[in-house]
């Protein structure tokens, strides 16, 4: 670990390296897509995001003299541990150089403040938890990720395995290129399902969107309720993310399923709007919207997530 400074963040400068490092990182990987900056600052930024009405959290960045080569974030979220009666650190928005001295010494640095809050081990990459952005990815570098999807160089995995940690779980991701077919099976259960009786589907009410992201939540908390890492949302969050979502999604690929009068089920399928994201490169302003009007139609995939109870 020698010659290598770990800072925390406490100032707007420190909080902007912070921000701006992963750009230096993935300046040789062309699949990365960037984040838009604001939004990042405003999921970081604890005065504002419902996170962390419930939660606590510590940035960190690693130096090599005047040169940031990586950052990390400790977090500790109350809601899983009381949940699930752990003592769970947290570490997530993890961006490092191929530098196996910078990872060492900003793991090591979240552990010691995760230890010091009675945390008795670390989980991660969570960013900030199971509800957003989970997992390093291991396989498939050549794809550029769909929205709301990890991507990160392919010597991340080793460089967290030097660090001590173990794989603990394996997440899919699955791809569907166009044109695609149903299987046939799927097209007859389909046919079966529309003809019973009771079984309707509506579709989102944008208008009034409060209900609705409450129902979404509803759902979302009660079939995801037996999956590993499981944290319920909590209204606000909901709000958070379902106002996001609002802005880019289409109202026909938005839907409730009910049996009845009952909420059965809910499918969100979302524009990917990564080749967009890719374009602004981080900023909207003027030049951002100008380039929304000129590049929108290379917005051609779906992102889909579909619950039920």
């Amino acid at each position: 670990m020698a010659g290598i400074e770990i800072i925390t963040v406490e100032r707007n400068r420190e909080l902007k390296d912070f921000i701006d490092l992963p750009w230096k990182i993935y300046a040789e990987y062309p699949k990365w897509v960037p984040p838009l900056k604001k939004e990042l600052r405003r999921m970081l930024d604890p005065g504002i995001h419902p996170f962390w009405e419930f939660s606590e959290r510590i940035l960190l960045l690693a130096r090599r003299g005047a040169e940031t080569v990586g950052r990390i974030a400790g977090i500790i979220d109350r809601h899983h541990n009381d949940l699930h009666g752990e003592q769970m650190g947290i570490w997530g928005f993890f961006e490092c150089a191929d530098d196996p001295g910078a990872a060492a010494a900003l793991f090591s640095s979240v552990e010691t403040w995760a230890q010091s809050k009675g945390m008795t081990f670390l989980r991660g990459p969570l960013n900030p938890s199971v509800n957003y952005e989970v997992g390093l990815l291991i396989d498939g570098f050549e794809y550029p990720p769909a929205l709301m999807m990890p991507y990160n160089p392919p010597y991340y995995p080793s460089l967290v395995e030097s660090c001590g940690f173990t794989k603990e779980k394996d997440l899919f991701a699955f791809l569907i290129d166009a044109p695609y077919q149903l299987p046939e099976w799927m097209n007859r259960l389909a046919e079966r399902m529309a003809q019973k009786k009771g079984i309707h589907i509506r579709g989102f009410r944008l208008k009034d969107p409060d209900p609705e992201f409450a129902l979404v939540r509803e759902i979302y908390n009660d079939c995801w309720s037996d999956n590993w890492g499981y944290v319920p949302m909590t209204d606000h969050e909901m709000v958070e993310v379902g106002n996001s979502m609002a802005k880019i999604a289409d109202p026909d690929l938005a839907f409730f399923i009910y049996f009845e009068d009952e909420p059965a089920g809910v499918c969100v399928i979302l524009p990917d709007i990564n080749p967009l994201l890719k374009r602004l490169n981080g900023r909207i302003g003027l030049s951002g919207l100008l380039k929304v009007l000129l590049y929108r139609r290379e917005i051609t995939g779906l992102r889909c997530r579909f619950f039920h109870f």
